[in-house]
């Protein structure tokens, strides 16, 4: 069998913008629903495919700010999504059912890093709960619409590095630990690519993960000044101090080109970074580079995906 996991001539790289991707490419008509698309990468997601023709309906725990935020945007549509919440997530998912539009995108983006400990649902770990399962209850949902040719595009990290799935203790009952929490809840993200690509395929579904890289969001606002800079992202006196790190046109590009890019036509199930296919990790030979062989591993993708649907009561496709 083919391993496609490896980099391919993409034309782009670290650098690229989210609106050079979609340079000379006409979306009108497409329809995309971006979680988050509000805020952060979500933001400019949001702006690079509204910009293209796309018309993007956006899901935001807080309607009114993420209205607020795109009111100078066109073809933009904001409804209630609260991901830690199912019964939010089935209302979503209801109304864009009710629409009967085909979903040619579904960007998984938004999400939570390293919050204090916390419990949703039935007592599950928040940041597994509304990275993963939020997201993997809204894709079966709306599945009907993403049949005969969609993208899902799931926002991973290289934080998926920190944790494989914790399988003796994934909702961290023994102690919580959040950079653990956020490291397992990023490669739930990347295995729930691996299982869709699998299950949907046959019916046009195909789906990837994504490191956006390292940007400077909401994202972090759990985090202090003070950890931060032990981190080596702030000086002492706040200000940036990683030159890696990027602004925030450029981190939503890797998903905006996941999302259109014909050179992925025919591909699936695949984690990228830097607007191409990831390096496996263990050929990078630095840290925090490339994909996890647990990341990509079909059956623990299966077994997730399992789990995922005993856990919601949700995703027998």
């Amino acid at each position: 069998m083919t391993d496609h996991q490896k980099p391919l001539d993409s034309g782009f790289g670290a650098h690229t913008i989210a609106s050079d991707v979609l340079s000379g490419i006409d979306l009108t008509g497409r329809r995309a629903i971006v979680t988050g698309g509000h805020s952060g990468l979500g933001l400019e997601t949001t702006r690079a495919l509204t910009a293209a023709g796309v018309e993007v309906v956006i899901g935001a725990r807080n309607p009114e700010a993420a209205r607020s935020a795109t009111r100078d945007i066109p073809n933009v549509t904001v409804d209630t999504l609260d991901l830690g919440n199912l019964d939010s997530v089935d209302l979503f998912a209801n109304r864009i059912l009710a629409s009967g539009r085909h979903i040619d995108m579904l960007i998984n983006g938004a999400g939570i890093m390293a919050c204090p400990e916390t419990r949703v649902g039935s007592g599950w770990e928040a940041q597994f709960a509304t990275n993963h399962l939020g997201h993997f209850v809204l894709t079966n949902l709306i599945w009907p619409l993403l049949e005969g040719g969609a993208r899902v595009v799931s926002v991973s990290s290289a934080g998926h590095h920190n944790s494989p799935i914790r399988w003796d203790d994934m909702q961290f009952v023994e102690g919580y630990d959040k950079w653990l929490a956020y490291g397992q809840s990023k490669t739930a993200n990347a295995l729930f690519a691996v299982h869709l690509d699998r299950i949907g395929r046959d019916r046009g579904i195909r789906a990837f993960s994504l490191h956006p890289g390292k940007i400077f969001t909401p994202l972090q606002r759990h985090l202090t000044q003070v950890e931060m800079a032990a981190e080596g992202w702030l000086d002492d006196n706040g200000n940036p101090a990683d030159p890696t790190f990027k602004t925030p046109a450029q981190g939503a590009a890797t998903q905006v080109w996941a999302a259109t890019s014909p050179k992925l036509d025919g591909l699936g199930g695949l984690y990228c970074e830097d607007c191409n296919v990831a390096i496996r990790a263990e050929l990078a030979g630095e840290p925090f580079v490339g994909v996890k062989a647990y990341a990509t591993d079909p059956d623990e993708a299966e077994r997730l995906w399992r789990l995922s649907a005993e856990l919601t009561k949700i995703g027998s496709h």
